[in-house]
């Protein structure tokens, strides 16, 4: 079978030259990824900044070189057969230069198109169904600088999807949009992949809902490494055992979250501050453990405001197997 994407123990080291020593230093980006993407899927990649997702895509899309393993993208060999690979793929980045300022909309959307001999005729007529789905047909003729940061990443979207690409990479491609733009962005992914069931698009996002939403199958990747892969619905239910409870209280004498692990029947709780009441989330193995946390609150003289019990998310699936919440992940890079 021939997969849209494939890689077999892929791996990516930077060497990091240091002036206070003389040897290079190793910075490990990719540890033995092995991935495959079949056609008609949105495939996620899931994982906070720095774990490695924009340096596969690049590979994948032959910008950056493998230090080991293969990888192919539409049966093709990313390094032995890159003629081959290009034609049949296209990239949009979040956050990424805009086009030429001074050109329109229109006018920077032509001139990509010509990059790849698309007719006039039929760039200019892609180019304004595009627009439409988008909600840019107003803008056609506006120039570029004119434009806000998020009718821009609109732009740069439509621009990937001109050449009707077998395989498309989004990487973090709602990165600074606002709620609505972000929605509007992730329909016209949707809509794009299911008119065709040949096409395929690779996603790496760090937003939770975002690939819940969207993605067929997600593999969630952390430090170079791929830690689980299945559908959205499979990796939460792996949880579904547990139990998840959100409780807000007070936080009168402070909170000792150690006391609150040692509370048997609890696999893990999170902990939020906020300026009225405090968020606990506790993990649960199973729902009669609920007393025994409530007892052990009630110890602490923390008062009870509120409590629910809610379905796992792919946060929790993060958490469960990172042992952090993603903010905590990024923060934790960037000291």
């Amino acid at each position: 079978m021939i997969y849209s994407i494939e890689t077999h123990n892929l791996g990516r080291v930077y060497k990091i030259r240091n002036a206070k020593k003389k040897e290079p230093q190793e910075l490990v980006a990719l540890r033995e990824v092995n991935l495959r993407v079949e056609r008609g899927e949105l495939f996620g990649l899931l994982g906070p900044n720095g774990a490695g997702k924009t340096t596969l895509i690049k590979i994948l899309t032959t910008l950056l070189a493998p230090t080991s393993g293969w990888a192919r993208v539409a049966g093709f060999d990313v390094m032995q057969q890159q003629a081959q690979v290009r034609p049949l793929i296209n990239m949009v980045s979040g956050g990424e230069a805009s086009g030429y300022g001074l050109l329109t909309v229109r006018e920077n959307l032509w001139m990509f198109a010509q990059f790849y001999g698309i007719p006039s005729a039929q760039a200019n007529r892609r180019i304004k169904e595009l627009l439409e789905i988008v909600k840019m047909r107003d803008r056609l003729n506006t120039k570029v600088s004119d434009l806000s940061t998020g009718l821009r990443q609109k732009m740069n979207i439509v621009r990937g999807f001109m050449t009707d690409p077998q395989v498309i990479f989004l990487d973090e491609p709602t990165l600074g949009l606002d709620v609505g733009a972000a929605r509007e962005v992730r329909a016209f992914i949707r809509r794009w992949l299911d008119e065709n069931p040949t096409r395929t698009v690779l996603l790496t996002t760090h937003y939770m809902v975002e690939a819940d939403e969207l993605c067929d199958r997600v593999a969630i990747i952390n430090q170079g490494r791929v830690l689980a892969c299945d559908t959205p619905a499979n990796l939460k239910q792996r949880l579904q055992r547990e139990a998840i409870f959100r409780i807000e209280t007070n936080r009168q004498n402070g909170i000792c979250l150690d006391r609150l692990r040692a509370v048997p029947g609890v696999r893990r709780v999170t902990h939020q501050a906020r300026d009225a009441c405090d968020t606990l989330e506790f993990v649960l193995e199973h729902e009669q453990a609920l007393r025994a946390v409530l007892n052990a609150m009630e110890t602490q003289q923390m008062r009870l405001l509120h409590l629910d019990k809610r379905e796992p998310t792919l946060e929790d699936v993060f958490v469960d197997l990172v042992g952090r919440r993603m903010e905590e992940v990024e923060h934790a890079d960037t000291r």
